[in-house]
Parts: C-alpha cells; structure tokens; sequence
C-alpha cells in the first residue's frame, strides 16, 4: 500500500496523480492502456493506472503537469468513482472472469474491464511489460475497494480531511439559480410567473404538518394558516394541494397526494379543502390522475434493468443478444414505452394549461415520484426559463430535491432495499433528452449538461440526493435533534456539538466546478435568443384569443377527473361530495355528465399539431412556434421516439472481448473495415465522376431505393435517423460488427447508411415503432441548434391529421 500522510499542501503530486487532500494511493500500475470512446476519438491512450480509497485514477503519458494552485476536482476526465463501479471483470488467455473481493485468479489478466452504475463500461489493456504483481494487485485493490466501502466511509475518503471541508466551506453557492429554500426563494418564484393571487405559507416550517413537504408552501392569499392546518389530514402524508406554476394564460398547476377517505369531514373543512383545490379559479378544477396510466417505480426498475443489460451486455457470461433480435429486444424492455407515456400525459396537461382560467391538480397516491415527472416536463415544455441551465437546476429543486422525492430510497445508494429502487429521475431526464431532440433551438442547455447529471445521480457525495426530504437534509446539515417539552411538544433543536469528524459537509449537485473543468462546462449550454416579453394583462388576466377551445360548458365549481385521454365526473372523485353522512352540500349543482365537454382530442387538433419539430420538417429553415409560452408538444409516434444512445450505448463497445492491439498503432478490426469500406466507397465515387463529366458535382442527390432499408420487417423499428439536409456536416462513424468472439457490438451508426425516407412519410406506422439510434450525437456538427426566431407576420400551419405536411 503506497500511503501518503502528514502532507498539508493544497494537491499532492504522488507519481503524477494529483491527489485530493486527504486521499491515500492504494495501487498503481504501469504502462496501462485506456480505451477510449467514440466522443473521446477513439483508439488507446497510453498512461498509468491508479487506485485510491476514492477512486479509480488514469492519467495519461503526456498529461501536462497538475497545477498546485488551481481548485482540486473530484475526479478526472479519465476517473471513475469507486462508488459507481457495479462489477469487475478481467480478460486473459481465451477465458473472461468476474473479480469478486473473495474470487482468485489464475491467469494474469490482460484486460480490465469496469462496469459503471451510470451505464460506462470503462476497459483498460495491461501491456507485455507492465509487471504481473501489479497487474493482480491493483485488480484485487479495485474489486475489493469497490465493494468493501459504504456510503459513509465513502465520504469520508472524499470529503472527510481537514483540507477539503475547509475548502468546501468556502465555496459559494449559484446565485444566478433559485433554491427554493427560503420564503424569499419562493416569492420570487411567485413574482416570475405572475401568480398574485398565491402566498407563501411557513404552516409546515418545523415539518410538523407534513414530513416529507418542505418548510414553505404556496397556498391561496384567502386561506389563512390555522385553516390549513385542519386540511392536512385529509391527504396521504399531509401532502396538500399546493401551487407548482401558473402559466401566462391563468391556469395554475397544482400537485396533490390521495385523499384519504376514512376521515370526517367538518363542513368548515371541506370549504377550506375546495379553496385550496380551486386556488384562484372559482369555476373549474381539473384532477389529472397519473396512477391508472403512467409505470409504476416496479415497471420502471424492471424495464431500466432490461435496457441495461440489453445495451451493456456481460462478457463474463456467454449470454447474448443476436444482431437480428436486438431491436426487438428493446422493445420487450418497455423503456421507450414508458418514456413515450409519461410525454403523452405531460402533453395533456400542457393542452389543459393552454386553455387559461383553470386548476390543474396533479393527484398520485404518495404524491413524491410520477407527479414529479409529469410536473417537471410540463413546466419544461410551456417555460422558456425551464429550458435554461439556471432554470433547469432551479426546476429540479423545486420539483423533486424540496418536492420530497425519494432520491435516497430510488437511487439505493446503500445497496440496502432493493424493493425502493427505481430510476425514476432517470426517467424524467431521458424525457428531457427525447424533447431536446426535437427542440434542439429551443433550449439552453445541452444534451451534455444532461448527461453530466445523469452521470453525478451515482455518486454519493451530493446533498441534493442523498435525502428524502428536506426535512432530512435539514437534519444532516445542521445535526438536527428532537426534544421533548409539555408545552412545545416535540421540537427540533441544533446540538451544540455539529463538528461531528465522521460527517463531512457535503456539496450541492449543481458546483459544477468539483467535477468538470472549464472547458466541460461551457458545452453545457449553447445560445438562444431571449424570451419576449409576456403579453399585456387585462384585469389580472391575459387577453386570450376567445377562439380557444376551454372548458366553457361547465358549471361553476365543477371538478372533472382526467383519465385516458377523456373528461367524465364520477361521484366519488371527492370524498365529501359523495358522502351519504348529510354533513355538507354544495351549494350549487354538480355536472350531471360530461357529455358536452370537449375532449382531448378537440385540445390536441387545436394545439399539438400547429408546429413541427424542426429536426423533423421538410423545409431548410427552422421551425417553431409564434408564442415563446406554446408548449413545446412532441411528436410521439414510433419513429420520432429515438434511443438516448450517448447515456445508454457509450460502453457498449467496450463490452465485448476484443483481442487487444499489438502496438498503438494497430487499429481496431471493426477500424480496419470500416477504413477499407469507406476507401472502396471513395474509388466509386470517383469512378462514377469520370465516367459521367457532365454530372454537376455538389449537387445530385442519393439515389432513393423502393424499400426502406432501414426498417426490420419482424418489428418495425428504424435502425438509423431520417434523412437530413445535405451540408448538416455529420462525421463520418464506424459501423456496428454483426458479431466478433460471439458477442454482439452496439455502436454509433454510420453516417455512410442507406439514406431513409423522409420523416413525413414514415409516420403512419404504429405507435410502437422504435426509433433506435435517435438524432444526432454529440460529436456532430448541428449548425441548426442556434436559435433562429420566427418572423412576426408567419401563420400556424393548419394540421387536421396526425402525418407531417412536407
């Protein structure tokens, strides 16, 4: 064990790895190759491999010198943690192993492969002459650091010295971001949106309502506080309905838990319960239930355990997916399926909103997973800020880290109840990924800024996951006890005490600079053009077009349940209203039917299909909506539904057990054919030029063949994306193998394929066509993501059909 102590310094340079302060070297090794991705350019970088009480370090050959007096990072853009790796497995001689802290080797390995939580799969080759005892040692060293340690021990190695909690002490949070942690925070939320007729309310400030809301509420100004407190006990958890957002048109989205109906209700109860579920609309209360249509967290472990092991494989076990099968396969997973679902609902809503002068309530049993997705997208689809860096970052506090979602229990960090896991945030931002796609012009941030958090979800070092609540993040932070008085009851009270060694400080998600350089950073965002201003307000309400379709044939105080697509009215949708005690009536007459309420289709024939994805149009120039507040409604169809193949497919290559190059400058065999396929394509073309001189050149068009070669006849899925405008300056990639060593290799697709049919005319297939390989990566060029605005005398095209106009 190569042991550094009784260092002071700010970084320590300890065989060229510049450790955190605190951290220990286990094992190193010499002369090890990396294999590198597609986004890194592929092929090998030569370096040194290193093992720490933290991490898993390689630092490259030719790497300049670490600088001392820069701030330290977490980790390396050659670094995993250890916390992430889920499994160790080594390649020798003909034979692949899996390395457990008990397992034994009898062959020195040749290979080292590491599977990651986030979907990696990072593989490093041993050279000729790197010493075997190394070889062994540091495999041993990894496989036994990786799954020895827990959480707390975890942290500490990371963030638990002297050094690095008074430097975590000293940084300074985003101020550009809203954190939804005081009243002031939410306040501001209020004056953004415009809701004047909203409060914040600190009812809950000692969670003494409710556990898992947080300290600060928005309610209606007409509710005063000791009326809310008797309206707690009437939902699951105490999880009132409360505002979330309010859209410029007046509609306000709310989100609430299920009622509880074994409760008396008072009549001064059920007029406080009706205000707040009204909020500020005196009319019309939609509730959109999202248990009947959306997964539950079950089906959703179980279709990401299926993708996972779809998209990385196993090269320790001789199981595999033929290439003939694979898009079937991922059909079978249901990921796309539930992807596609929770988009659908979000739509509804988004439609819902867009009509003005309604309460949207959001009602799920526990109140703290779907109703954040459904929330979140929903807000990101209609709010331009939502698709902002800052915006995004404040949305996420709001939604989930303050909402009460379960980060603790669904990521299980522990490792310790399987049955609470569910990669339900996951989720959401593969939601996100699917719109971005779609809208690229439209949002701030990038696809990359989605993968980085998506990738920090796995490591156990950030305040924003690993709580269930704010009540126990409060509880962590500020070493919170209860005590006990016969006056207060019981109260949270700060020890004296909370400069507790063994419980580091620890950092918010979103300090990007702990975990990615500058550089990184700046390919989070891309420019967009700012959001105009809203229109001018008449009486405290938008001036909407009276042509809009709304919900006008209702009676005043009416509550509709949303529920597959169509309105109805059942009557025990409110426990009070249906109730046979004679306690209360309402006042005014409930809707006998809802026959005559327009459904959702009349909603999504005015809305949905008035614009067009612009990655999906026929013509050159961008597309979108005239109104910045026009939710941005994705198309849902099979083909549009592409797989996020940066997140899920980036490892897939190093999944299979390739024989390792002699020498660096041996190429890959997939390399080699690929190289050989595009040189016999460039002698063709010449061919063809010399042959045919009075062919202009730049501007003949492939030729289109009469059947679709992109489409697998067994299932219907498009194996590559529509076909683009010619100039968009993709790179060129390496075709997928059919089959090497019996394992299957899943890749970028090459640019270099059968040119498809147009998106307009491939639209008219089932709902459950996949589109397997979405658009494009991140490595290509998309001079079409810089914001273009729509000129203001343009007119919606008019759709009365789900296929795209050319």
């Amino acid at each position: 064990m190569l042991s550094q102590t009784g260092v002071n310094a700010r970084s320590r340079d300890v065989f060229g790895l510049r450790c955190l302060p605190g951290e220990c070297v286990l094992q190193r090794a010499v002369m090890v190759r990396k294999k590198l991705t597609a986004r890194e350019g592929r092929g090998w970088l030569s370096g040194t491999l290193f093992c720490t009480h933290f991490r898993v370090a390689f630092v490259p050959q030719d790497s300049p010198k670490p600088d001392d007096n820069a701030d330290p990072v977490l980790l390396g853009d050659h670094d995993v943690a250890l916390a992430a790796i889920e499994k160790v497995v080594v390649v020798g001689p003909n034979r692949t192993k899996l390395v457990t802290p008990s397992s034994s080797l009898k062959f020195t390995p040749e290979e080292l492969v590491l599977y990651c939580r986030d979907m990696r799969v990072i593989c490093f080759l041993f050279d000729r002459l790197t010493p075997d005892t190394q070889v062994i040692e540091i495999t041993y060293t990894i496989a036994k650091a990786a799954k020895s340690g827990s959480v707390l021990s975890f942290q500490n190695a990371a963030l638990g010295s002297v050094e690095m909690k008074q430097f975590l002490s000293n940084r300074r949070r985003d101020a550009h971001m809203n954190w939804f942690e005081s009243a002031s925070d939410w306040e501001q939320e209020l004056e953004r949106c415009g809701a004047t007729s909203w409060r914040v309310s600190s009812v809950n400030d000692r969670f003494e309502m409710s556990t898992s809301l947080p300290r600060f509420i928005v309610v209606p100004q007409k509710v005063l506080d000791t009326e809310l407190k008797k309206s707690f006990a009437h939902f699951n958890e105490g999880r009132i309905p409360r505002w979330c957002w309010r859209h410029p048109r007046g509609s306000d989205l709310l989100r609430m838990a299920s009622f509880q109906n074994n409760i008396y209700h008072e009549k001064d109860d059920i007029r406080n319960l009706e205000m707040v579920l009204f909020g500020c609309q005196s009319s019309l209360c939609v509730v959109v239930e999202l248990g009947e249509e959306l997964p539950s967290p079950a089906d959703i472990q179980l279709a990401h355990s299926r993708l996972r092991a779809l998209c990385l494989g196993d090269i320790s076990t001789s199981v595999s997916v033929p290439d003939d099968k694979w898009l079937s396969t991922l059909e079978t997973t249901h990921w796309l399926d539930y992807t596609r679902s929770c988009l659908r609902k979000a739509s509804e809503v988004a439609c819902l909103l867009r009509g003005g002068h309604l309460t949207v309530a959001l009602q799920e049993a526990e109140d703290r997973d779907m109703s954040c997705v459904v929330s979140s997208l929903v807000q990101v689809m209609c709010d331009p800020h939502c698709r902002t860096q800052h915006g995004f970052q404040g949305l996420v506090q709001k939604e989930w880290v303050m909402a009460g979602h379960r980060f603790c229990s669904r990521i299980n960090y522990r490792r310790d109840n399987d049955k609470e896991e569910a990669p339900v945030f996951q989720l959401f931002l593969d939601c996100v990924w699917q719109l971005w796609s779609q809208y690229p012009s439209r949002f701030q941030l990038t696809d990359e800024f989605l993968l980085a958090l998506h990738d920090s979800i796995q490591l156990p070092l950030f305040s924003s996951f690993l709580a269930n609540s704010q009540r126990e993040r409060c509880k962590r932070s500020q070493n919170l006890g209860q005590t006990y008085t016969p006056v207060n009851g019981w109260r949270d009270v700060l020890h004296p005490d909370s400069s507790d060694p063994s419980d580091p400080p620890l950092p918010p998600v979103w300090d990007w600079s702990l975990q990615y350089s500058k550089a990184t950073q700046d390919r989070f965002t891309q420019p967009v053009a700012p959001t105009p201003p809203l229109q001018p307000l008449l009486n405290g309400n938008l001036n909407t077009n009276p042509d809009t379709p709304r919900l006008a044939d209702t009676i005043p105080g009416s509550v509709f349940l949303l529920s597959r697509g169509t309105f109805s009215c059942p009557a025990n949708l409110l426990p009070w209203r249906s109730s046979s005690s004679g306690v209360y009536k309402k006042s005014h007459r409930r809707a006998p039917s809802s026959e005559n309420v327009p459904g959702l289709e009349r909603l999504l024939k005015a809305w949905a299909l008035t614009d067009f994805p612009q990655a999906l149009t026929s013509t050159s120039g961008p597309q979108g909506p005239l109104d910045p507040y026009e939710p941005l409604l994705p198309l849902l169809m099979g083909p549009c539904m592409g797989l996020w193949r940066e997140c899920y497919l980036r490892g897939a290559l190093h999944a299979q057990a390739f024989s390792h190059p002699i020498s660096a400058n041996h190429l890959h065999p997939v390399e080699r054919l690929a190289q050989e396929v595009q040189q016999l394509k460039d002698k063709l073309a010449e061919v063809s030029s010399s042959t045919d001189p009075t062919t202009p050149t730049g501007t003949s068009e492939p030729r289109r063949t009469d059947t679709n070669l992109n489409q697998n006849t067994n299932n219907g899925t498009f194996l590559f994306p529509s076909s683009r405008p010619q100039g968009s300056g993709v790179q060129r990639a390496a075709p997928p193998p059919t089959s090497t060593n019996h394992q299957t290799s899943r890749g970028p697709p090459p640019a270099s394929a059968p040119p498809s049919r147009s998106a307009h005319k491939d639209t008219g297939g089932s709902n459950k066509h996949t589109f397997l390989f979405g658009h494009s990566s991140g490595t290509e060029v998309r001079p079409e993501q810089r914001y273009y605005p729509t000129p203001s005398n343009a007119k919606l095209p008019k759709s009365n059909g789900p296929s795209l106009a050319s």
